[in-house]
């Protein structure tokens, strides 16, 4: 049996699951969210504790038992705590503020980058240390936000300028070598 498909999932206080057919919902003090898995997974919540099994032992199957239970962890967590991801803005001239929750760049184009947060999404802006922070309850939808947010202008080899994960570690190229004589 997977061994991460056969862990039962611990619902904390405070959190709410409801399962109906094939459709789990999650709800709790940061959201509420909705997700609607395969048939063939069978889902129960007993104990204070959601289950998931599975009908056979064929490999697709196996693969849907630990996604579908890895899934419905990541939607009892989002509700529970939450997730973020932080971006830093590095080159010269790079900023990023709020206008009221809608996030404002300037990355070296002739106009600003202006990116709407879509329901669930918050943006947080520190301008001393040049940081995105991206909050939300959904996983899945936060990293999305992020690397939409990043792909406006990836990080360069050269310079080390553009909009990098924190904690990212990029690999400098040298420049130019100069002409010898």
């Amino acid at each position: 049996m997977s061994r991460i498909g056969k862990m039962p999932i611990p619902v904390p206080a405070g959190v709410q699951v409801k399962i109906e057919g094939n459709t789990v919902t999650v709800k709790g003090p940061r959201g509420e969210l909705t997700r609607e898995f395969r048939p063939e997974m069978h889902i129960v919540f007993e104990g204070g504790a959601v289950r998931v099994t599975r009908p056979n032992d064929e490999q697709a199957i196996k693969a849907l038992h630990g996604l579908t239970r890895a899934l419905i962890n990541n939607m009892v967590i989002g509700v529970h705590e939450g997730y973020s991801r932080m971006l830093e803005v590095l080159g010269t001239g790079y900023r990023a503020e709020l206008q009221g929750a809608n996030l404002v760049m300037s990355l070296g184009f002739s106009h600003p980058v202006v990116i709407t947060p879509p329901p669930g999404i918050t943006f947080e802006v520190n301008p001393r240390n040049s940081t995105i922070t991206v909050r939300g309850c959904d996983k899945e939808l936060v990293g999305r936000i992020t690397a939409e947010i990043r792909a406006w202008r990836p990080v360069e080899p050269y310079l080390g300028k553009g909009i990098r994960y924190q904690g990212e570690v990029v690999r400098r190229k040298a420049g130019k070598a100069g002409k010898a004589k």
